[in-house]
């Protein structure tokens, strides 16, 4: 026999909802509906536009962006001209070093799609979350660190498959 516990937190089935979304997301993945409670005052729902910036490179990371419909490009400029650097679908994150502080951004975002959909989670809320919980904080750092791993190693891997087309002598800079 199941006992039920009379004092454990319900959620209506909207909240429900937008804690799998967010479950979905590689940051937030390991963290109980409780925790992704925190987060939910915070997210703002913007609706963007085909070609519609939400930012550039070089733009202070004042915010973590969650794609819940649409599409992003994700490029970097280099010259007169932009490079691809991938297009993100729903359920994914950009913007990430939002969680470093004093961070800027490192490529550009712009929507693909006809229209995207996407959270906005300020940095200063995500900052006051960490302050007062932090469990939370070192789950979400431990899941962006563990997806940082993962972009280098892609970077390493297309670095081999490319016969090392560009210099990795430049990665990690002088130590």
């Amino acid at each position: 026999m199941k006992i039920l516990n009379p004092f454990k937190k319900t959620y209506d089935h909207k909240q429900v909802v937008l804690f799998k979304f967010l479950k979905e997301i590689k940051l937030f993945e390991q963290l109980s509906f409780e925790q992704l409670s925190h987060f939910v005052p915070f997210m703002h729902m913007r609706v963007y536009k085909k070609d519609e910036v939400v930012f550039f490179r070089d733009d202070p990371s004042h915010a973590l962006y969650l794609t819940q419909r649409g599409e992003i490009s994700l490029t970097i400029d280099i010259q007169d001209r932009f490079e691809s650097l991938g297009i993100l679908t729903e359920n994914k994150s950009f913007g990430d070093n939002a969680l470093i502080p004093d961070a800027r951004r490192i490529y550009n975002a712009v929507v693909a799609s006809e229209k995207a959909q996407i959270y906005v989670i300020p940095q200063i809320n995500i900052f006051e979350i960490f302050d007062h919980y932090p469990k939370i904080k070192a789950k979400v750092l431990e899941s962006y660190t563990q997806q940082q791993n993962d972009y280098v190693a892609r970077l390493f891997s297309t670095y081999k498959t490319n016969f090392g087309f560009f210099d990795l002598g430049h990665v990690y800079g002088k130590m």
